[in-house]
């Protein structure tokens, strides 16, 4: 016999931008019930986990693709998460304060001079370093480096997530509240329909009606919104990130380097893992996948609905191919996953961060990565590297790749 409930607002996915609406709505409104639901058996278990992701709060000021407008709208949205975690006391449990910094090599230096000029009055607390002190913080940043090197950075501020356990303790702290609040585990949306002023939920489990429901669920948001005729200029390729870890820690500090301009996906930066003790963790790599979810079973069909390919799409494919800069990003990043040789290409590719690392100090971090949709706009014939929103205006919101990742919850 199947369940029915009704709910003021419904979310749709456990990771962290689905929970922290569940948090926002049961603390800080007077909606009186809401419901989250989750497939997998527990919160977080996919893009949000540490494992999946690059584990950064993103403040916009060593992010190089940001222009300066981007970045403090950026910090706002981390100020808030850095506030919640540090009043709830979770300091070096799931946020963590170590350095952070973006490197400028050789002929960088003149365009990290300007941005450090730019960026300084709207975050004083970073600091520009050279190269004998960038020698004294970080020693295998200089080591072997015949050229020169200069970085923009902080050593006091929180830099890095555990999102997964975030997403944790924003169900956790909304069970709190006033709000009645449910979770429903193990309990897959499979299509959204419109019921009078209602929206109707199905489930294997059952049917459940809510006024308003919020779609957070990563590559498939674009699949349900399909299904109801929304979104249907929208395309999504879904590109997955590898990362490396070294047998040993290089570095203390979490170290960007310039992004190019040209290219939608992160540059390759090192990190402390937060989840392995003395652990330098670099990447990530992309690599398109045609699967919604980076280690589940494949679903091609559902991988193909979302592609929806057409005239407009291939022409978005043909643009980036035939740009030699991407050709060749998107060739390394396919060697990159080969055994046998990725360890040797990878290396060279993080000798601008380590100069000294080789090809046997590193190696390939099985499980380690996540999938994320990059959403291609068919009409402008582009990819949208930020942010991509499908609000029907009539109490029913899709969410997809928000940016910068899970800082933007």
């Amino acid at each position: 016999m199947s369940r029915e409930h009704f709910f003021d607002v419904a979310i749709v996915g456990g990771g962290i931008s689905g929970t922290s609406l569940l948090y926002t709505l049961a603390r800080y409104t007077n909606i009186a019930k809401v419901a989250l639901f989750e497939k997998c058996d527990e919160i977080a278990s996919l893009n949000s986990n540490a494992k999946s992701n690059s584990q950064t709060l993103h403040a916009g000021d060593i992010e190089t693709n940001y222009s300066l407008k981007k970045a403090l709208k950026v910090k706002k949205s981390a100020d808030m998460l850095e506030n919640y975690a540090r009043r709830h006391g979770y300091e070096n449990k799931s946020i963590f304060n170590f350095p952070k910094m973006v490197i400028a090599v050789g002929n960088e230096v003149p365009y990290m001079k300007s941005r450090y000029k730019e960026f300084k009055e709207h975050y004083p607390y970073l600091k520009f370093w050279d190269k004998e002190r960038l020698e004294e913080l970080e020693p295998k940043l200089v080591e072997g480096r015949e050229s020169d090197i200069v970085a923009m950075g902080s050593t006091e501020q929180f830099c890095a997530m555990d999102f997964g356990k975030i997403s944790e303790s924003f169900v956790e702290n909304a069970k709190k509240q006033e709000c009645d609040v449910e979770v429903c585990l193990q309990e897959e949306v499979y299509s959204i329909k419109e019921r009078g002023n209602a929206y109707q939920l199905l489930t294997a489990k059952g049917i459940y009606f809510a006024h308003y429901v919020v779609v957070d669920a990563g590559s498939h948001s674009l699949l349900l919104a399909n299904d109801m005729g929304y979104g249907m200029e929208y395309s999504t390729l879904p590109v997955g990130g590898s990362f490396y870890y070294a047998k040993k820690q290089f570095i203390n500090s979490k170290v960007y380097t310039i992004q190019n301009p040209k290219l939608p996906f992160a540059a390759v930066h090192a990190d402390p893992d937060i989840i392995h003790d003395n652990i330098t963790r670099f990447g990530p790599t992309a690599l398109a996948l045609p699967k919604l979810e980076r280690y589940k079973g494949a679903d091609f069909i559902d991988f193909m609905k979302t592609l929806n390919p057409d005239k407009a799409v291939f022409d978005v494919f043909y643009d980036l191919i035939t740009d030699g800069d991407i050709r060749e990003y998107m060739i390394k990043n396919m060697m990159y996953e080969i055994p046998v040789i990725r360890n040797g290409l990878f290396a060279k590719e993080v000798q601008k961060i380590i100069p000294t690392l080789g090809a046997d100090d590193i190696e390939y971090a099985d499980g380690i990565g996540g999938l994320r949709p990059q959403v291609i706009d068919k009409i402008n014939k582009r990819l949208l590297l930020g942010e991509a929103k499908i609000d029907t205006k009539k109490g029913l919101v899709f969410n997809m790749t928000p940016s910068p990742g899970a800082t933007s919850c």
